[in-house]
């Protein structure tokens, strides 16, 4: 009986807990980290569509099913005994720092929403719900309450910005541009051009030669940051997957970037604290522009969403499909008609795009141009066919904003402000630097061409915003004629934004990055 009982002890003895089990099976999925090829960090952007397989089969590999349920067992025991009151308390194992895919994007929705909210108090709309959300999503990272190199944010740049962008676009009809946004067009192209020329000002400064610290991926971070201050964060990204900017020059322009453009709003909005507001036959014509349809209702909804901090009334929904255009909204955090039909319609003709631009990508060779083939089609459909849009504009522009919440807060949380410091402070210099000689180029050459400050403002906002920022402004200062031509200026960035970076990075940047020499001895 006595050998039994012992035989039996060295059997269990010899088997592992569950806990340990449980260790094991979590240092073996520590060391699954998919990788995207040329950019070494996990996929991001459609063009990671043709190294799945590779991204993918590791997992597979590591994770046999005949594992992976004792695992989940020794998983589930575990933290029942780690929930267990040790001396009278109660313990939950695993919020902060959050772990797995659920705390995860818990933690990225929350950031995002917290962007929206935050347009409700003074200061939130200064910064817009935009750069709140990725200033959240850097802190959290930086914090170490999300986890580096989480495989979600691979999602989100894989997956969910691309569906976002043609949502985003659908109301990007060239032809309606012209026509409405007046002089504001040509405050925004001339904002383009100085932005063009505040990197080379920069450059100038602080030049990123190929054999400075950066290597190849100073001029491609130029490139880069170039394209967002004309666009936004979506051609920061469609660019650095085009150029292969390797993660960690991307997470450290992203820190940069972003820390600069908190003290860049902060500024322009002291510069126009002294522009009065619009008068009150300004606002009664925009009322009478939207009743006889050359106006999108989005407007005066959005301003009365954005100014008061409160949603527009359900009557007067922002963006309606009655209106002609549709422009919607983009701006305030103001609420938009989500109908389920033409939601699902538009998510539909998203992912449609989507796939045709990911396709034509690979059939040229170039998965890393998937966002741009996208922005492309998605411009030339909306140009092409306006009203057959029209009535999908309102829920794809509100859909698009949950998803752009998301990327935003995902941005931020790419970005490693102590990696930075460490590897690449010139960064800041240069951003700051960009951001500033665009700005003073911008208002000394406006003025000289007879735009009024309240124009070179706005136009400022939408290249180095976007349609958030800029109608979150027009709207906060009582500027409402304005909204909808800040918005339409605005899509056009993100239509141009990414072409604009990369000409200049190619033509300009690296053959003087390759040459070590200054802008002058190009």
């Amino acid at each position: 009986m006595l050998a039994r009982h012992g035989a039996l002890q060295g059997r269990t003895g010899s088997q592992q807990s569950p806990s340990a089990s449980h260790s094991n099976h979590v240092a073996s999925l520590q060391n699954i980290r998919p990788q995207n090829g040329a950019l070494g960090r996990p996929c991001m952007g459609p063009g990671c569509s043709m190294q799945a397989p590779a991204c993918t089969a590791p997992m597979l590999r590591r994770t046999p099913p005949s594992r992976s349920v004792a695992a989940s067992a020794g998983a589930a025991a575990a933290a029942v005994a780690a929930a267990a009151p040790a001396a009278g308390g109660f313990a939950l194992p695993g919020l902060l720092p959050v772990g797995g895919p659920w705390g995860v994007w818990a933690a990225l929705i929350t950031a995002g929403a917290l962007g929206l909210w935050s347009e409700k108090t003074r200061l939130g709309k200064e910064l817009s719900g935009a750069l709140v959300a990725t200033l959240a999503g850097m802190a959290l990272a930086n914090t170490g309450v999300l986890p580096a190199h989480a495989p979600e944010l691979s999602v989100v740049y894989k997956y969910v910005l691309p569906l976002a962008i043609p949502l985003l676009l659908f109301s990007a009809d060239l032809g309606r541009m012209l026509r409405e946004t007046g002089r504001l067009l040509g405050a925004f192209a001339l904002g383009a051009v100085a932005t063009v020329g505040g990197t080379l000002v920069a450059w100038a400064l602080f030049p990123l030669p190929v054999a400075g610290p950066l290597g190849e991926a100073g001029w491609r971070i130029a490139s880069a940051l170039t394209a967002r201050h004309i666009g936004g964060a979506v051609n920061y990204m469609a660019v650095s997957d085009c150029l292969a900017i390797p993660p960690h020059v991307f997470g450290a322009g992203l820190a940069a970037d972003d820390l600069i453009l908190t003290l860049y709003f902060t500024s322009i909005y002291a510069l126009a604290s002294r522009i009065p507001p619009d008068a009150n036959d300004a606002a009664a014509n925009a009322s009478t522009a939207v009743e006889q349809g050359s106006v999108p209702a989005a407007a005066p909804a959005a301003a009365a969403a954005t100014s008061s901090g409160t949603p527009a009334p359900a009557s007067q929904p922002a963006g309606s499909s009655s209106s002609s255009g549709g422009g919607g909204g983009h701006g305030g955090g103001a609420r938009k008609p989500i109908t389920v039909l033409e939601g699902l319609t538009a998510v539909a003709i998203s992912a449609c795009i989507c796939h045709a631009g990911t396709c034509a990508a690979a059939a040229l060779g170039a998965p890393g141009q998937s966002i741009t083939i996208i922005t492309g089609i998605t411009v030339a459909l909306a140009t092409a066919a306006p009203k057959l849009l029209a009535p999908l504009v309102p829920s794809a522009e509100g859909l698009a904003q949950i998803l752009m919440q998301v990327f935003y807060a995902t941005i931020g949380a790419s970005a490693n402000v102590g990696l930075v410091v460490r590897t690449a402070p010139v960064l800041f210099a240069f951003s700051a630097i960009a951001l500033s000689a665009h700005l003073g180029l911008l208002l000394g050459l406006g003025r000289l061409l007879g735009f009024t400050r309240r124009e070179l403002l706005l136009a400022s906002n939408a290249n180095i915003g976007g349609p958030s920022t800029v109608a979150g402004m027009a709207a906060a200062k009582g500027w409402t004629a304005s909204i909808v031509p800040g918005i339409l200026v605005s899509t056009l960035g993100y239509a141009l934004g990414t072409f604009v970076g990369m000409g200049l990075g190619q033509s300009l940047l690296a053959p003087w990055a390759r040459a070590g020499a200054p802008v002058a001895a190009g």
